[in-house]
């Protein structure tokens, strides 16, 4: 009999991601006495092995990770059958007669997280399609710019989605006049929903509604009602115990941008540098081959610099966290400037990452990107949360795939990194959250006009919401900071970008969900300490020390029931009488908080 198993602490100790210099033990259970075992281990590209310690009822290893990385790990086994080995992805490993995958072990080096993100909740606004307070603002200048706008006079049109005036393909240059204004004027309807931080999309200067075609880094859009807009919804929020997160997208600017005009009117000009053009002036470089998103070199030293500099701005407004577009496209070296520089300006300023997948071991521009370390970004967007879920609630995953899953994220992850994680459920580059889990097909599959015509069954609907419910419920008792995406909890509905940024439906909002958020919200301050998952067929559960979140997939009731022993995490779940039972509703949730039970 052998048997290693990393998700606890008799096998591996300590749990999970280990800081570079402190001692990790591991240690392999087994009643043979006539095979050697040793602890494989590879460490920057080569091979490290360790001799075990014979103990009475297995063997034991040390192990000491120099510097941060990731180390991967298995063990020989040299016995009357030859040599074997002992791995598995995840969990109880087994024994295999050739290399196996290894098991991870993430080494970072010392570092904190600003403590106030780890329980916030984020609200997530797309500003255009947010609140419209009065007339639409910045015409005027914006046709100065880069043209008359197309603009919405009617609030509740769909956004476009077509080529329009001899277009090739479709352009985001509508508008339906969303501002900075109507954000303040809505944040007493944030803070009912237990906001702590807005993360507001791209606000400056720029000739898209997406804004991700910076025009003017310095300047705030005046459709969104320019940097006095920003600077009073930055007070604004201050009294209401609101920060604010901006999106920095440094990766690429416009081809419209300032910058860019000069890099091309003048070969002389420091901007020159920040580009990289094969044929001057006229071809260079771009984001994904868009000619209207000429990348830049972000290691350019006057570029690093002036990015320097558009932080210190907005600092003075008291707007310090950051949102890093395409992080994956950033070099590490730039990513660890920016971490620099935020903190020198602010320790509390969080430096969030896109990243699509999960952040330990994520390869990019040639290698290891090293997010985690302890250098770069205090965390990023939980996007690998989101699928898992989705795949929980379609059924493509079981509550025990899906317990096991989430274990594994929390294994990998430094646990100041994980404790601050954006789990979301929606954002503005997937399908709505309730028309995702209504069965939507797959975006990919669908050209944008069929999407346009695409429509749920009321049925679909119906369960798309009960699902979103659930999920929500798991979303909010999660470690991390949960992110809801404006219009969510409205009911709002879509398919992928463009619609899924419609306008926040003011006056037919679905008031039933928004006040089950807003209990959300108030729930989810209980949610704290370390976490343990379990999961059977249609039913998952987190257990927290103050919390035990129970949710049923399925479309039929279901009795729930978890033993202390079913659940693992960084934590041991300690139930009243050594075990939990409880009736769960089709697509239901409940949430039981110290002695006292919501159901949801």
């Amino acid at each position: 009999m052998m048997k290693f198993d990393q998700r606890y602490e008799k096998y591996k100790a300590p749990f999970g991601a280990v800081e570079a210099g402190s001692s990790v033990r591991f240690f392999m259970e087994t009643d043979r006495d006539d095979s050697k075992i040793t602890l494989r281990l590879w460490v920057d590209g080569r091979e490290e092995l360790i001799s075990g310690a014979r103990e009475e009822d297995g063997v034991s290893f040390t192990y000491t990770p120099a510097h941060s990385g990731i180390v991967w790990y298995y063990f020989l086994i040299d016995g009357p059958e030859g040599r074997r080995y002992y791995s598995g992805l995840e969990g109880e490993g087994s024994i295999y007669t050739e290399q196996p995958d290894s098991y991870q072990l993430t080494v970072y080096d010392h570092y904190e997280t600003p403590d106030w993100f780890k329980n916030t909740i984020v609200y997530q606004i797309f500003p255009d399609r947010f609140r419209r307070p009065g007339e639409i603002l910045g015409i005027e200048e914006h046709t100065r710019l880069f043209g008359a706008p197309r603009l919405h006079g009617n609030w509740s049109d769909s956004p476009d989605y077509l080529p329009v005036n001899g277009q090739r393909y479709y352009v985001p240059e509508d508008f339906f006049g969303g501002n900075l204004y109507g954000v303040k004027e809505k944040l007493p309807y944030l803070k009912s929903l237990g906001v702590g931080c807005i993360y507001l999309n791209p606000i400056f200067l720029s000739s898209t509604n997406h804004r991700y075609n910076t025009a003017d880094y310095m300047t705030v859009d005046p459709m969104l009602g320019g940097d006095r807009a920003l600077a009073e919804l930055a007070a604004a929020a201050k009294e209401y115990g609101i920060r604010l997160m901006l999106d920095g997208v440094f990766s690429h600017t416009g081809s419209e941008s300032v910058y860019f005009k000069e890099a091309q009117s003048n070969p002389h000009s420091p901007c020159r540098d920040w580009y990289d053009f094969t044929e001057y002036p006229d071809k260079y470089r771009c984001w994904w081959g868009f000619e209207t998103l000429p990348e830049v070199k972000e290691l350019t030293p006057s570029y690093m610099e002036f990015i320097g500099g558009v932080m210190e701005k907005y600092a003075k407004m008291g707007i310090t966290s950051w949102r890093l577009d395409v992080a994956d496209e950033l070099p590490d070296g730039f990513i660890e400037f920016l971490r620099k520089k935020l903190k020198s300006i602010d320790p509390d300023g969080v430096l969030l990452g896109e990243v699509w997948e999960e952040a330990t071991n994520k390869h990019s521009m040639g290698g290891r990107r090293k997010y985690v370390d302890g250098h770069e970004l205090d965390s990023v967007m939980d996007y690998p949360f989101r699928r898992l879920l989705m795949d929980f609630f379609l059924g493509r995953i079981d509550g025990e795939g899906l317990a096991r899953s989430l274990l594994r994220l929390m294994e990998n992850y430094p646990p100041q990194f994980y404790e601050s994680l954006l789990n979301l459920m929606g954002s503005h580059d997937v399908v709505r959250a309730i028309t995702a889990l209504a069965g939507a097909p797959d975006r990919d599959s669908l050209t944008r006009e069929q999407q346009a015509a695409y429509s749920p069954t009321i049925e679909q609907l119906k369960a798309g919401r009960k699902r979103f419910m659930a999920a929500a419920a798991v979303q909010y008792m999660m470690p991390g900071a949960p992110c809801l995406y404006y219009g969510d909890e409205a009911g709002l509905t879509g398919m992928a970008d463009p619609f899924n940024r419609g306008t926040y439906p003011w006056g037919q909002e679905d008031t039933e969900l928004i006040a089950y958020f807003q209990k959300l919200g108030e729930l989810h301050k209980r949610a704290k300490g370390g976490c343990a998952f379990a999961g059977r067929g249609d039913v998952f559960a987190l257990y927290r020390p103050e919390v035990i979140c129970m949710v049923n997939r399925s479309c039929e009731p279901v009795t729930a029931c978890f033993a202390n022993k079913d659940f693992c995490g960084n934590i041991r779940a300690e139930l009243k009488n050594g075990c939990i039972e409880r009736e769960l509703p089709p697509y239901g949730a409940a949430i039981l908080i110290k002695g006292q039970e919501e159901r949801a």
